[in-house]
């Protein structure tokens, strides 16, 4: 199995790129971290001065306990979507004998050679990442001159450790299905939606959501003088929430679809007919596309809302060093964490795409031109867009309102238009461009063969 499972790698380079950019910035975020953490317990006693700010430690604990969080949430999404772009291989392998126990096997290595690969460049990137952060919190006094990060592989063991820890987690979760169903029934599922979605989804998306409610409560109570909580609880909250929405996709894209369906196709009767047809019909393969979209969306908005409200707080209590530091460590994580939004955004949208070139090929065969699957795509790339900023909007607009009424009083935070606007600009630029690159390619080729399977 493990040398089918490399030939598999080989074969499908592109399945395993959004992994191994997930992965690599995983260990990277993760070395990062542990990096400073050593830093700080490394540093003699004498070699340490008082200094403003919170401190290195509870600096590192604040950013790496969103920004982990975050890129395992990456790491399993980009993994799914690698198993599922191997879905017909693995059922064929099923057909011919293998047993589910090998297949789960195969997976298994698929992820340990994937995280291997990785791990020396996130470990050299994680490392220089956290000498220029250090350097700079050095620069605005948080952190004593001589601290400093020390050489010692501990982080990056753990790193790569947790990383193959959740991505052997994920694997296991998501090669379950192909696993235990019939060998026949396998092949025949690779090619099909399967299903609605279970009463067991359900329920964990309603109790992700009352867990954010809880977070969003506990921001809003918090201190005046406890910004800093209160921000991380707003910022956790939104991620809870946000989960909650990916458990809850199938349902809320559908209704969205729905609801946003009508003047499409006043606007384009053809195309915006059998783009809403695709959607609300494959509503599991929209939420895919969705998620991302409201997770770049939300953690963004959520972040620039809540440090355009702290700033203008600050103009009127704390003093101009302490607001250039704080909107110093928010655009930090802010960086951080759209970077990880925009991975998973772009390898998702890509994946969703790239695997329906058999639908596409099926509707070529029966009379629609390129020309026309590709104004289809347009209209789903549109309708994709504006769902995912409007769920991602909700999202930040719920947790800014808790931070805003623990820092000002009032629950109507300040609201960057103009950084919002970057924010819905960028994941157009991502959802759109992404879906029609990746479908360009995919209407290409013999439909014949590609219906029948001869060709991938």
């Amino acid at each position: 199995m493990t040398l089918i499972a490399l030939a598999q790698m080989r074969r499908r380079p592109a399945a395993f790129a959004g992994l191994a950019v997930a992965l690599f910035l995983a260990i990277a975020t993760m070395t990062l971290f542990g990096s400073l953490f050593a830093a700080e317990v490394t540093t003699p006693a004498s070699a340490r001065e008082p200094s403003t700010g919170p401190g290195l430690m509870v600096i590192a604990a604040a950013f790496g306990e969103i920004a982990v969080l975050v890129a395992f949430f990456v790491v399993v999404n980009a993994l799914g979507f690698a198993l599922r772009q191997q879905h017909r291989e693995l059922a064929l392998l099923r057909t011919i004998a293998a047993t589910p126990r090998q297949v789960r096997r195969l997976v298994r290595v698929q992820v340990c050679a994937t995280t291997l690969l990785m791990s020396v460049p996130g470990w050299i990137a994680g490392v220089a990442v956290a000498r220029r952060f250090l350097a700079d919190v050095r620069r605005l006094g948080m952190a004593a001159p001589g601290v400093r990060v020390p050489v010692t592989p501990l982080p990056m063991l753990v790193a790569s450790g947790a990383a193959l820890a959740v991505g052997l987690a994920a694997s296991a979760v998501a090669a379950r299905r192909i696993s235990r169903i019939a060998p026949a029934a396998a092949l025949t599922a690779s090619s099909t939606e399967h299903g609605r979605t279970g009463a067991p989804r359900l329920l964990a998306g309603i109790g992700a959501a009352a867990g954010g409610v809880l977070l969003l409560r506990l921001a809003a109570t918090r201190p005046a003088g406890q910004v800093d909580k209160a921000g991380q609880a707003a910022l956790l909250a939104s991620l809870v929430l946000l989960v909650a929405v990916a458990l809850t996709g199938p349902f809320a894209a559908r209704f969205l679809a729905g609801a946003l369906s009508v003047p499409v196709r006043a606007l384009a009767p053809g195309a915006g007919w059998l783009a809403d047809a695709n959607l609300r019909g494959y509503a599991r393969r929209l939420s895919s596309a969705v998620v991302p979209v409201a997770l770049l969306v939300g953690l963004s908005g959520t972040m620039l809302t809540m440090t355009s409200t702290a700033g203008h707080a600050a103009n009127s209590g704390a003093t101009s060093v302490t607001s250039a530091t704080d909107v110093w460590l928010r655009q930090a994580e802010l960086t951080l964490l759209g970077c990880f939004a925009a991975v998973s955004t772009l390898n998702t949208l890509v994946a969703v795409t790239a695997e329906r070139r058999r639908e596409f090929a099926l509707l070529r065969l029966i009379g629609a031109t390129r020309r026309q699957l590709m104004r289809m795509l347009t209209v789903e790339a549109v309708l994709t867009t504006a769902e995912g900023v409007v769920l991602g909007a909700v999202v930040a607009g719920a947790a800014s309102a808790a931070f805003s009424t623990a820092v000002t009083g009032s629950p109507v935070p300040h609201v960057p238009l103009a950084a919002w606007g970057f924010v819905v600009t960028g994941a157009a630029l991502l959802t759109v461009p992404g879906i029609l690159v990746t479908g360009l390619r995919a209407v290409h080729g013999q439909a014949a063969e590609l219906v029948g399977g001869t060709r991938d």
